[in-house]
């Protein structure tokens, strides 16, 4: 393995060097045998020399930082105020005195519970309001919302197949995707990013040997920030007697004139796609999963599927605010049209100032590619101590050379702050790559 840009040999390095010093601990009184411990021992230890690490190159740790209110543009974290990229508010609606009122007067009638699966007695009109919206949007026959982004995926795709067929998802799909793959029991098959050339051959391969197949991808990636081609993809697994499921976690309110999502921005009829699964943390501001497709689909996961029967319904609140929120985007394109503006122009300006944003098609989430984990966590940290805040991306959450810093962009931001900071991000990086880093001297400060 690789942390946090330590070959495997430096690597090896440290551990023997931890071995020794604790071999060298005074020796405890025999015991009975401990049970072992959960979890996965060896990314929990690779976490923790993670940690080492950037304590021993001086980077603060970017992660679990308390922002003291409503993240935008700017946000407040440590009583010092940011120009923020981290968070996926894109189109500024949380916070929006609407949205607030719409959770508010839903607690008051119906409280912050419903305290109850939906199925018993946990059913409120907020959530067929909610649906109807939703399914409406996406020009299918009904929806259903559930508790949990994360959940939705796994739930609905492990119980929609089944060990008798196969899955097909791109390689770059959340974990979510690949969490119901797994749980489905189905063969899985994880086919390169977008190569739509390679999923032909695999689905050929595959397909006349299983009962069904079922292919998911993502209409915008969120780490990349690029989309696939969707009418290809769609002539694709018809072509092959399968169904098509597209995430929309990120494209709704994003992709398309609307912000529609990849349908709309590509032009194609969102019928012919099986299943649409989307959050509603993003764009939305609230929290949550749904699934856009047909009455008989609906039908069978509302009464079946074991993330939504054996869960409490989606509370009052959230809800109303999801509603409210979808209710604003649709009555204001300017929103969407602001957003895209923004992404496009900082990606311009971080082209011009000679970074590489990578694959991303400049619609909300653009990458700036740093080529290893240490440059990205030192010039993010650089960035934080100069008033920005934005995350770095490194190992294992995407292979050492893709180590990148993601920009979050939202309708909030204006052109001079983004050119500020597309200039800022560049003398980060400039100072972060300007310093070499002694592996030996690293491991013996880790030793300590």
């Amino acid at each position: 393995m690789n942390s946090f840009g330590l070959s495997a040999d430096a690597k090896a390095r440290l551990v023997t060097r931890f071995a020794t010093r604790r071999a060298a601990a005074p020796a405890r009184e025999a015991s009975a045998p401990a049970a072992p411990a959960l979890g996965d021992q060896e990314a929990m230890a690779d976490l923790r020399m993670v940690q080492r690490a950037g304590a021993a190159l001086g980077i603060e740790n970017p992660y679990f930082r308390a922002h003291a209110g409503i993240a935008g543009a700017k946000t407040v974290i440590g009583n010092a105020e940011y120009d923020n990229f981290v968070s996926y508010n894109y189109l500024g609606l949380n916070g929006d005195p609407r949205i607030s009122d719409a959770a508010k007067a839903a607690i008051d009638r119906y409280g912050t519970s419903v305290s109850a699966s939906r199925i018993v007695s946990g059913e409120r009109p907020v959530h067929r309001a909610l649906e109807e919206a939703l399914a409406a949007a996406y020009g299918t026959e009904d929806a259903l919302v559930l508790v949990s982004g994360h959940a939705t995926n796994v739930t609905v795709i492990g119980h929609l197949v089944t060990r008798d067929d196969a899955v097909f998802h791109d390689g770059l799909s959340h974990n979510s995707i690949v969490q119901g793959c797994i749980l489905s029991g189905a063969r899985r098959v994880s086919f390169p990013h977008n190569d739509l050339g390679e999923l032909d051959r695999l689905l050929s391969q595959v397909r006349p040997g299983v009962k069904r197949a079922l292919v998911v991808v993502e209409g915008h990636y969120s780490m990349d920030g690029d989309v696939p081609d969707l009418p290809a993809l769609v002539a694709l697994v018809r072509r092959h007697r399968a169904s098509l499921m597209v995430d929309e976690a990120h494209s709704l309110g994003v992709l398309g004139p609307n912000g529609l999502g990849i349908a709309e921005r590509c032009g194609v009829d969102p019928a012919d796609v099986d299943i649409w699964m989307g959050t509603l943390s993003k764009t939305l501001s609230s929290c949550g999963g749904y699934i856009c497709a047909s009455a008989a689909m609906i039908e069978h996961l509302k009464y079946s599927a074991p993330g939504f029967v054996y869960s409490v319904g989606m509370p009052p609140p959230v809800a109303a605010a999801a509603l409210a929120a979808l209710q604003a985007m649709r009555a204001e394109p300017g929103r969407v049209a602001q957003l895209q503006d923004n992404a496009a122009y900082f990606m311009a300006q971080a082209k011009a100032a000679g970074l590489d944003t990578g694959p991303s098609v400049g619609a909300a989430i653009v990458p700036i590619m740093t080529g290893s984990s240490i440059r990205a966590a030192r010039a993010a940290d650089w960035l934080f101590k100069h008033g920005v805040n934005v995350q770095p991306i490194i190992y294992p959450a995407v292979p050492e050379r893709a180590a990148r810093l993601r920009f979050f962009i939202s309708s909030l931001h204006d052109w001079p702050q983004l050119a500020r900071v597309a200039l800022l991000t560049a003398e980060a990086l400039a100072a972060a790559g300007s310093e070499r880093v002694s592996l030996v001297d690293l491991a013996a400060k880790l030793a300590g």
